[in-house]
């Protein structure tokens, strides 16, 4: 098959001839129809990642068709459309016990544990517990969208922040993080604010559902979010990974309010965080990372009923050729929502 392939970190990935994936007894090849270009892949090849072990193929977002199963496969058939999120329990740990599989204690990543989907084929483990069946009418774009952006944004936004109707939520960062937060947050009834320092990304956002933008560049995100709240946001998110996002993100809070924590910090030391304010308005902080299979129905069940479309998100479509060069591009912020690798 053909696939992105490097050989050592950082340096150039090509476009190879690598041989097919067989499926293990519990998992299943995926012959590869979409699959998104995520920031994350951008910090595997730069070996921000201890799980990934040369030579590699990334690639981690992801739609295609059923071809091949293992013996132990009970749940799927040859033919079958699926996407998988991105985060994969082993179904066997106490956390997968429990339902928690995106915390998995030995979980499956493709495209970080295992070769990814920027390939025509990619075997998936464990896959009875963790593959999703599509719905008739999705297609696999829409499918590949969902990849590990909206999917962790769901979870952060509906299952971890627990967001309600009529509140506020500030989402920090406007990658494809964060637009997507910025969708799911409007479609459950909250006031998004949206915060960047790009006046394209902050259109989009308003494009999506956000009611108030802020552009980081102008001067005190902090106080310009609790004049607009009156008092601050309920809910904070930061989306993008970054010291001052995360600072800004727990500071913007009222009382009692709830920061959510996406965004990876990869550059440089841990962040410095307002403990004392956190104490002292009992504030909640949580992380989020991921979203399990079982939690899938609920989020496609909003898309069919047409309450946030995340292909909306697909900004640019390339082929797998452009694919390495788009990779490598990613070491800066530029650019909106999502990039779609078609097959």
């Amino acid at each position: 098959m053909r696939a992105v392939y490097y050989e050592k970190f950082e340096q150039p990935p090509v476009i190879s001839t690598v041989k097919d994936p067989r499926p293990a007894a519990g998992g299943l090849v995926v012959k590869v129809e979409a699959t998104g270009l995520c920031r994350s892949d951008f910090h595997g090849w730069m070996g921000h990642d201890s799980d990934i072990h040369l030579p590699h193929v990334p690639g981690h977002e992801l739609a295609g068709t059923v071809v091949a199963l293992g013996k132990d496969i009970r749940n799927f058939k040859i033919g079958d459309r699926v996407t998988v999120p991105f985060v994969s329990g082993c179904g066997h740990c106490a956390e997968c016990h429990s339902g928690n599989q995106q915390v998995c204690e030995s979980q499956f990543q493709p495209g970080f544990t295992a070769w990814g989907s920027f390939a025509d084929y990619v075997a998936l483990d464990y896959a009875d517990a963790n593959v999703v069946r599509l719905p008739d009418a999705m297609d696999y774009e829409t499918a590949a969208a969902l990849g590990c952006r909206f999917a962790t944004s769901f979870r952060a936004v509906v299952d971890q922040a627990k967001l309600k109707g009529g509140e506020f939520i500030a989402v920090h960062g406007c990658g494809g993080v964060g637009l997507s937060a910025v969708m799911i947050g409007a479609a459950v009834g909250g006031i998004v604010i949206a915060v960047d320092v790009d006046d394209e990304k902050l259109a989009l956002a308003r494009a999506l559902g956000a009611s108030f933008t802020i552009n980081g560049k102008s001067g005190d995100v902090v106080g310009a979010i609790r004049e607009f709240t009156k008092g601050g946001a309920q809910v904070s998110l930061d989306a993008l990974g970054h010291k001052v996002t995360s600072y800004n993100s727990i500071s913007c809070l009222r009382r009692r309010g709830r920061h959510v924590q996406v965004g990876l910090m990869n550059d440089g030391p841990e962040p410095t965080v307002p403990m004392s304010r956190i104490i002292a308005h009992e504030l909640e902080i949580y992380g989020s990372h991921g979203m399990q299979a079982h939690r899938y129905p609920a989020m496609l069940a909003m898309i069919e009923a047409g309450k946030f479309k995340p292909q909306s998100m697909i900004t640019k479509r390339i082929g797998l050729d452009e694919a390495p060069a788009a990779l490598m591009a990613m070491s800066g912020f530029a650019g909106s929502g999502i990039t779609m690798i078609r097959m």
